[in-house]
């Protein structure tokens, strides 16, 4: 366990870094307008002497007024020791070996959406308009919305990973943080990460973080049919399998939505998500019979495990059965198979009529 002395010096430690981060952001919300951040920028704001920050034009009394590392006449310039900091923070992240293997991986395998056996995989959200049509988004002068935003998003993240030219990895370095917390993000897809208001205001009504459209309506089945139809997804056996969002079981919410086209599948093992949805997520199983959703329940401890035997328990559903079951021929891949296969035929038949000469 934390002694209270660790847990004081933790609580320090997490402040200076968040008055770090905010004073780093500026930076990027001012270059890029086009991310239409400005009003995530706080720390000019706050009123030092009658420790209050205004927000949309109304003062907010602080929780903590200590900020030893804040000048209020330049309230976003790092100090000589936060600048040490952020270099050795750098310096860090660059020179681990295992990291940049591990961010390999996510970039030589993984990718902003993914259309397998009739199963279209994203994470977070959809950006939408209310009527249900797809949100358009201005990215460096060009409009894009539904699979076109992704693919552009997708395209953007690896220019900010493998881009020899400065100016456009630097704009891919800057999207990928946009992602993580823009109100246009499809990762994110809320008006507002209010970090500084939970931390620092006591009032929670500062503390809401407005959701787009999509919470609401990706519980439609002919909006997931439009989505998967976007995406080239057809066929009677098509599902959305969205991560990032919990599924809070104990209010009765369930998995399966839009009439079992939207399946819910967040991983759900962090401790932190587990008091709000009453479980610790769960895990989609694909085969040819169809599909299965495994529920978890949470994992209380390792001596738990050892001494009364409890290790984590899973309850599995059938969310949809096949008569037919699939093979190997009506998989993606067995599509790909099937085509070089006739490729190959037309080869073969090409010699045979001599239409293509064999050498030698």
């Amino acid at each position: 366990e934390i002694s209270p002395k660790e847990e004081s010096i933790i609580a320090k430690m997490h402040k200076a870094i968040t008055i770090i981060q905010f004073k780093l952001e500026k930076e990027i919300i001012d270059s890029r307008e086009e991310f239409d951040m400005k009003g995530r920028n706080l720390l000019h704001k706050i009123d030092f002497k009658r420790g209050t920050v205004e927000l949309n034009g109304v003062d907010f009394p602080l929780k903590d007024t200590n900020f030893p590392t804040i000048d209020p006449t330049a309230p976003y310039k790092l100090t000589d020791e936060e600048q040490d900091v952020v270099k050795k923070l750098v310096t860090s992240f660059k020179g681990n070996e295992k990291l940049r293997k591990h961010i390999n991986c996510l970039y030589s395998k993984g990718s902003l959406y993914l259309v397998r056996n009739g199963n279209l995989l994203y994470h977070g959200s959809m950006l939408m308009n209310e009527d249900g049509t797809f949100k358009k988004v201005r990215i460096q002068g060009e409009e894009y919305a539904g699979k076109a935003l992704f693919d552009k998003i997708d395209s953007l993240v690896r220019e900010g990973y493998y881009e020899k030219d400065p100016v456009k990895k630097k704009f891919g370095e800057d999207f990928i943080w946009f992602l993580w917390c823009g109100p246009y993000s499809p990762q994110f897809d809320k008006d507002k990460m209010a970090t500084f208001e939970r931390y620092f205001i006591a009032d929670k009504a500062t503390h809401k973080e407005t959701k787009g459209v999509y919470s609401t309506l990706k519980n439609r089945k002919d909006i997931c049919e439009k989505i998967l139809e976007e995406f080239g997804v057809t066929g009677q056996y098509t599902h959305i399998i969205n991560g990032h969002i919990p599924v809070k079981t104990t209010q009765g919410e369930t998995p399966i939505k839009a009439e079992g086209k939207l399946l819910v599948i967040d991983g759900g093992f962090s401790k932190a998500y587990q008091e709000e949805t009453g479980i610790a997520g769960y895990t989609l199983i694909f085969n040819s019979h169809g599909l299965k959703l495994v529920q978890h329940h949470p994992f209380e401890s390792a001596e738990s495990a050892a001494l009364l035997g409890k290790d984590i328990i899973s309850t599995t559903s059938v969310v949809e059965f096949v008569s037919n079951r699939m093979l190997v021929k009506d998989t993606d891949n067995g599509k790909r198979l099937r085509a070089q296969v006739e490729d190959l035929k037309k080869l073969l038949e090409a010699y045979r009529s001599g239409k293509v000469r064999q050498r030698g």
